[in-house]
Protein backbone atom coordinates (compact mmCIF):
# COMPACT_ATOMS: atom_id res chain seq x y z
CA UNK A 1 0.00 0.00 0.00
CA UNK A 2 1.53 2.94 -0.93
CA UNK A 3 1.07 6.00 1.83
CA UNK A 4 -0.40 9.29 1.18
CA UNK A 5 2.40 11.06 1.66
CA UNK A 6 4.49 9.30 -0.41
CA UNK A 7 2.10 9.49 -3.97
CA UNK A 8 3.68 12.62 -5.27
CA UNK A 9 7.33 11.31 -4.93
CA UNK A 10 5.07 8.69 -7.24
CA UNK A 11 4.03 10.46 -9.75
CA UNK A 12 7.50 12.05 -10.21
CA UNK A 13 9.14 9.09 -10.44
CA UNK A 14 6.29 7.68 -12.92
CA UNK A 15 6.73 10.74 -15.35
CA UNK A 16 10.49 10.37 -15.03
CA UNK A 17 10.15 6.68 -16.46
CA UNK A 18 7.70 6.90 -18.84
CA UNK A 19 9.69 10.53 -20.41
CA UNK A 20 12.91 8.17 -21.21
CA UNK A 21 12.80 7.21 -24.80
CA UNK A 22 13.01 3.52 -25.32
CA UNK A 23 14.32 1.16 -28.11
CA UNK A 24 10.91 0.65 -29.54
CA UNK A 25 10.19 4.31 -29.63
CA UNK A 26 13.67 5.64 -30.67
CA UNK A 27 13.21 5.30 -34.54
CA UNK A 28 10.29 7.33 -34.40
CA UNK A 29 11.64 9.39 -31.78
CA UNK A 30 10.62 13.49 -32.61
CA UNK A 31 12.95 15.39 -30.78
CA UNK A 32 12.05 18.49 -32.53
CA UNK A 33 8.31 18.19 -31.79
CA UNK A 34 7.25 18.82 -35.01
CA UNK A 35 2.98 17.71 -35.34
CA UNK A 36 2.13 14.44 -35.68
CA UNK A 37 -0.87 13.21 -37.63
CA UNK A 38 -3.92 13.46 -35.26
CA UNK A 39 -6.63 10.89 -36.02
CA UNK A 40 -9.62 12.92 -34.97
CA UNK A 41 -8.69 15.58 -37.78
CA UNK A 42 -8.62 12.60 -39.95
CA UNK A 43 -11.69 11.94 -39.30
CA UNK A 44 -12.69 15.59 -39.11
CA UNK A 45 -11.42 15.53 -43.25
CA UNK A 46 -13.22 12.54 -43.85
CA UNK A 47 -16.50 13.96 -43.14
CA UNK A 48 -15.80 17.29 -45.06
CA UNK A 49 -15.09 15.53 -47.95
CA UNK A 50 -18.29 13.61 -47.54
CA UNK A 51 -20.11 17.54 -47.70
CA UNK A 52 -18.00 18.00 -50.69
CA UNK A 53 -18.60 14.86 -53.07
CA UNK A 54 -22.37 14.31 -51.73
CA UNK A 55 -23.52 18.22 -50.71
CA UNK A 56 -27.28 17.16 -51.02
CA UNK A 57 -26.91 14.58 -48.01
CA UNK A 58 -24.23 15.99 -46.00
CA UNK A 59 -24.38 19.59 -45.85
CA UNK A 60 -25.67 20.84 -42.56
CA UNK A 61 -27.89 23.80 -44.32
CA UNK A 62 -29.71 22.89 -47.93
CA UNK A 63 -27.35 22.81 -50.86
CA UNK A 64 -29.53 22.89 -53.41
CA UNK A 65 -30.24 25.55 -56.04
CA UNK A 66 -28.07 28.76 -56.25
CA UNK A 67 -26.52 28.31 -52.75
CA UNK A 68 -24.85 24.54 -54.20
CA UNK A 69 -21.68 26.22 -55.10
CA UNK A 70 -21.19 28.20 -52.25
CA UNK A 71 -21.88 25.34 -49.92
CA UNK A 72 -19.29 23.09 -51.95
CA UNK A 73 -16.93 26.14 -51.99
CA UNK A 74 -16.76 26.33 -48.12
CA UNK A 75 -16.45 22.27 -47.86
CA UNK A 76 -13.23 22.63 -50.02
CA UNK A 77 -11.80 25.55 -48.95
CA UNK A 78 -11.78 23.62 -45.55
CA UNK A 79 -10.77 20.08 -46.38
CA UNK A 80 -7.79 22.33 -48.45
CA UNK A 81 -6.98 23.63 -45.12
CA UNK A 82 -7.26 20.85 -43.03
CA UNK A 83 -5.50 18.26 -45.55
CA UNK A 84 -2.58 20.15 -46.09
CA UNK A 85 -2.35 20.07 -42.23
CA UNK A 86 -2.13 16.72 -42.03
CA UNK A 87 -0.15 16.29 -45.18
CA UNK A 88 2.42 18.16 -43.76
CA UNK A 89 2.51 16.35 -40.24
CA UNK A 90 2.97 12.96 -42.23
CA UNK A 91 6.42 14.05 -44.33
CA UNK A 92 7.28 15.35 -41.01
CA UNK A 93 7.02 11.52 -39.37
CA UNK A 94 8.34 10.43 -42.34
CA UNK A 95 11.27 12.31 -43.23
CA UNK A 96 12.21 15.20 -40.63
CA UNK A 97 15.48 14.48 -40.35
CA UNK A 98 16.18 14.99 -44.25
CA UNK A 99 14.12 18.25 -45.39
CA UNK A 100 13.36 21.97 -44.17
CA UNK A 101 10.00 23.25 -42.83
CA UNK A 102 9.72 25.19 -45.70
CA UNK A 103 10.38 22.23 -48.23
CA UNK A 104 7.62 20.08 -46.05
CA UNK A 105 5.40 22.54 -46.55
CA UNK A 106 5.78 23.04 -50.16
CA UNK A 107 5.35 19.70 -50.73
CA UNK A 108 2.61 19.34 -48.58
CA UNK A 109 0.82 22.24 -50.26
CA UNK A 110 1.32 20.51 -53.83
CA UNK A 111 0.08 17.72 -53.07
CA UNK A 112 -2.80 18.37 -51.14
CA UNK A 113 -3.72 20.92 -54.50
CA UNK A 114 -3.24 17.52 -56.01
CA UNK A 115 -5.66 15.71 -54.41
CA UNK A 116 -8.20 18.63 -54.28
CA UNK A 117 -8.21 18.87 -58.71
CA UNK A 118 -8.85 15.11 -58.85
CA UNK A 119 -12.26 15.31 -56.61
CA UNK A 120 -14.15 15.09 -59.40
CA UNK A 121 -12.83 11.98 -60.61
CA UNK A 122 -12.93 10.86 -57.46
CA UNK A 123 -16.45 11.64 -56.86
CA UNK A 124 -17.14 10.27 -60.41
CA UNK A 125 -15.95 6.89 -59.28
CA UNK A 126 -17.49 6.61 -55.90
CA UNK A 127 -20.54 7.06 -57.43
CA UNK A 128 -20.25 4.29 -59.76
CA UNK A 129 -19.66 2.18 -56.26
CA UNK A 130 -23.22 3.64 -55.05
CA UNK A 131 -24.79 2.54 -58.50
CA UNK A 132 -23.40 -0.92 -58.33
CA UNK A 133 -24.24 -1.83 -54.51
CA UNK A 134 -27.90 -0.27 -55.40
CA UNK A 135 -28.49 -3.01 -58.12
CA UNK A 136 -26.78 -5.49 -56.03
CA UNK A 137 -29.41 -5.21 -53.38
CA UNK A 138 -33.06 -5.53 -54.00
CA UNK A 139 -33.62 -4.69 -50.18
CA UNK A 140 -32.29 -1.55 -51.20
CA UNK A 141 -35.15 1.00 -52.38
CA UNK A 142 -32.91 3.99 -53.88
CA UNK A 143 -29.77 5.30 -54.45
CA UNK A 144 -30.24 7.76 -51.65
CA UNK A 145 -30.73 5.06 -49.05
CA UNK A 146 -27.27 3.56 -50.32
CA UNK A 147 -25.28 6.76 -49.67
CA UNK A 148 -27.08 7.43 -46.11
CA UNK A 149 -27.02 4.04 -44.60
CA UNK A 150 -24.54 1.41 -46.46
CA UNK A 151 -20.97 0.99 -44.68
CA UNK A 152 -20.15 -0.31 -48.39
CA UNK A 153 -20.22 3.49 -48.99
CA UNK A 154 -18.35 5.16 -45.99
CA UNK A 155 -15.76 1.99 -46.27
CA UNK A 156 -15.36 2.57 -50.61
CA UNK A 157 -15.26 6.12 -49.99
CA UNK A 158 -12.28 5.90 -47.24
CA UNK A 159 -10.40 3.57 -49.19
CA UNK A 160 -10.66 5.24 -52.40
CA UNK A 161 -10.04 8.50 -51.04
CA UNK A 162 -6.81 6.56 -49.14
CA UNK A 163 -5.97 5.13 -52.93
CA UNK A 164 -5.13 8.92 -53.76
CA UNK A 165 -3.39 9.95 -51.38
CA UNK A 166 -1.37 6.41 -51.70
CA UNK A 167 -0.80 7.55 -54.83
CA UNK A 168 0.67 11.07 -54.60
CA UNK A 169 3.36 8.97 -52.19
CA UNK A 170 1.81 10.58 -48.69
CA UNK A 171 3.04 8.59 -45.98
CA UNK A 172 1.25 7.22 -43.12
CA UNK A 173 -2.10 9.07 -43.54
CA UNK A 174 -3.45 6.21 -46.27
CA UNK A 175 -3.28 3.73 -43.03
CA UNK A 176 -4.85 5.78 -40.68
CA UNK A 177 -8.12 6.62 -43.33
CA UNK A 178 -8.45 2.85 -44.09
CA UNK A 179 -8.27 1.86 -40.58
CA UNK A 180 -10.77 4.32 -39.54
CA UNK A 181 -13.23 2.97 -42.19
CA UNK A 182 -12.18 -0.34 -40.96
CA UNK A 183 -13.11 0.31 -37.55
CA UNK A 184 -16.42 1.70 -38.37
CA UNK A 185 -17.28 -0.51 -40.98
CA UNK A 186 -15.59 -3.81 -40.39
CA UNK A 187 -14.59 -4.00 -44.10
CA UNK A 188 -10.70 -3.98 -44.01
CA UNK A 189 -9.03 -2.63 -47.16
CA UNK A 190 -5.36 -1.96 -48.06
CA UNK A 191 -4.85 1.96 -49.68
CA UNK A 192 -2.52 0.21 -52.20
CA UNK A 193 -5.00 -2.07 -53.82
CA UNK A 194 -6.08 -1.10 -56.97
CA UNK A 195 -10.23 -1.39 -57.66
CA UNK A 196 -12.34 -1.01 -60.65
CA UNK A 197 -15.40 0.73 -60.93
CA UNK A 198 -18.63 -0.32 -60.01
CA UNK A 199 -17.23 -2.03 -56.78
CA UNK A 200 -20.03 -3.66 -54.94
CA UNK A 201 -19.27 -5.11 -51.24
CA UNK A 202 -23.03 -6.63 -50.01
CA UNK A 203 -23.04 -6.73 -46.03
CA UNK A 204 -19.14 -6.09 -46.28
CA UNK A 205 -18.73 -7.40 -42.32
CA UNK A 206 -15.20 -9.40 -42.27
CA UNK A 207 -14.15 -8.04 -45.89
CA UNK A 208 -10.27 -8.35 -46.16
CA UNK A 209 -8.36 -6.80 -49.42
CA UNK A 210 -4.97 -6.77 -49.11
CA UNK A 211 -2.30 -4.29 -50.55
CA UNK A 212 -1.26 -6.16 -53.72
CA UNK A 213 -4.60 -7.17 -54.83
CA UNK A 214 -5.76 -6.27 -58.65
CA UNK A 215 -9.78 -6.00 -59.07
CA UNK A 216 -11.52 -5.31 -62.66
CA UNK A 217 -14.78 -3.44 -63.11
CA UNK A 218 -17.99 -4.87 -61.60
CA UNK A 219 -17.22 -7.08 -59.37
CA UNK A 220 -18.99 -7.90 -56.40
CA UNK A 221 -18.11 -9.18 -52.84
CA UNK A 222 -20.17 -10.48 -49.94
CA UNK A 223 -19.48 -10.33 -46.42
CA UNK A 224 -16.44 -12.24 -44.64
CA UNK A 225 -14.33 -12.45 -48.13
CA UNK A 226 -10.66 -12.71 -47.68
CA UNK A 227 -8.54 -11.68 -50.66
CA UNK A 228 -5.58 -12.21 -49.13
CA UNK A 229 -1.90 -13.68 -49.34
CA UNK A 230 -1.11 -17.57 -49.30
CA UNK A 231 2.56 -17.10 -47.95
CA UNK A 232 5.31 -14.43 -47.60
CA UNK A 233 8.26 -14.08 -49.15
CA UNK A 234 11.18 -13.40 -46.72
CA UNK A 235 14.57 -11.43 -46.89
CA UNK A 236 17.67 -13.25 -45.35
CA UNK A 237 17.02 -11.55 -42.56
CA UNK A 238 13.52 -12.89 -42.22
CA UNK A 239 11.53 -10.25 -42.82
CA UNK A 240 8.52 -10.33 -45.33
CA UNK A 241 9.07 -8.38 -48.51
CA UNK A 242 6.89 -6.39 -50.25
CA UNK A 243 6.19 -8.35 -53.36
CA UNK A 244 2.75 -8.98 -55.28
CA UNK A 245 1.10 -11.48 -53.13
CA UNK A 246 -2.45 -11.15 -53.43
CA UNK A 247 -5.15 -12.09 -55.96
CA UNK A 248 -6.20 -10.58 -59.31
CA UNK A 249 -9.51 -10.58 -59.87
CA UNK A 250 -10.96 -9.96 -63.52
CA UNK A 251 -14.05 -7.95 -64.35
CA UNK A 252 -17.69 -9.13 -63.65
CA UNK A 253 -16.62 -11.92 -61.00
CA UNK A 254 -19.05 -12.16 -57.87
CA UNK A 255 -17.18 -13.79 -54.66
CA UNK A 256 -20.03 -14.99 -51.77
CA UNK A 257 -19.61 -15.03 -48.44
CA UNK A 258 -16.77 -16.25 -46.53
CA UNK A 259 -14.61 -17.10 -49.22
CA UNK A 260 -11.02 -16.93 -48.96
CA UNK A 261 -9.26 -16.74 -52.53
CA UNK A 262 -5.12 -16.36 -51.39
CA UNK A 263 -2.09 -16.07 -53.56
CA UNK A 264 -1.13 -14.40 -56.54
CA UNK A 265 -3.27 -16.16 -58.67
CA UNK A 266 -5.98 -14.91 -61.18
CA UNK A 267 -9.64 -15.30 -61.10
CA UNK A 268 -10.78 -15.17 -65.10
CA UNK A 269 -13.68 -12.58 -65.84
CA UNK A 270 -17.20 -13.77 -65.45
CA UNK A 271 -16.71 -16.21 -62.74
CA UNK A 272 -18.33 -17.31 -59.90
CA UNK A 273 -16.51 -18.30 -56.42
CA UNK A 274 -19.61 -19.77 -53.99
CA UNK A 275 -19.57 -19.37 -50.03
CA UNK A 276 -16.77 -20.90 -47.58
CA UNK A 277 -14.24 -22.25 -50.69
CA UNK A 278 -10.90 -21.72 -50.52
CA UNK A 279 -9.40 -20.99 -53.68
CA UNK A 280 -5.37 -20.98 -54.17
CA UNK A 281 -4.88 -21.64 -57.83
CA UNK A 282 -5.83 -19.76 -61.08
CA UNK A 283 -9.63 -19.74 -62.10
CA UNK A 284 -10.61 -20.10 -66.16
CA UNK A 285 -13.31 -17.24 -66.82
CA UNK A 286 -16.64 -17.91 -66.91
CA UNK A 287 -15.84 -20.72 -64.31
CA UNK A 288 -18.11 -21.77 -61.44
CA UNK A 289 -16.27 -22.54 -58.06
CA UNK A 290 -18.62 -24.55 -55.07
CA UNK A 291 -18.79 -26.75 -52.40
CA UNK A 292 -18.75 -30.25 -53.31
CA UNK A 293 -22.47 -31.77 -52.78
CA UNK A 294 -22.64 -33.32 -49.52
CA UNK A 295 -24.50 -36.43 -48.91
CA UNK A 296 -26.56 -38.21 -45.94
CA UNK A 297 -24.76 -41.15 -44.55
CA UNK A 298 -27.28 -44.63 -44.77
Amino acid sequence: MIASSDIGNVLAGTVERLSEVSEAERPLYNPQGHRLPSVACVKEIMFTLRQALFPDFFCELRAGGAMRPHHIGVAVDKLFSLLHRQIAASLHFAIWAGASECDIEQMAREKTAEVVQQLPELKRVIYTDVEAIFNDDPAATSEAEVIFCYPSVTAMLHYRFAHLLDGLEVPLLPRIIAEIAHSETGIDIHPGAKIGEYFSIDHGTGVVIGETCIIGRHVTVYQGVTLGAKHFTLNDEGHPINVPRHPIIEDNVTIYSNASVLGRITIGHDSVIGGNVWVTHDVPPHSRILQGNTRDRD
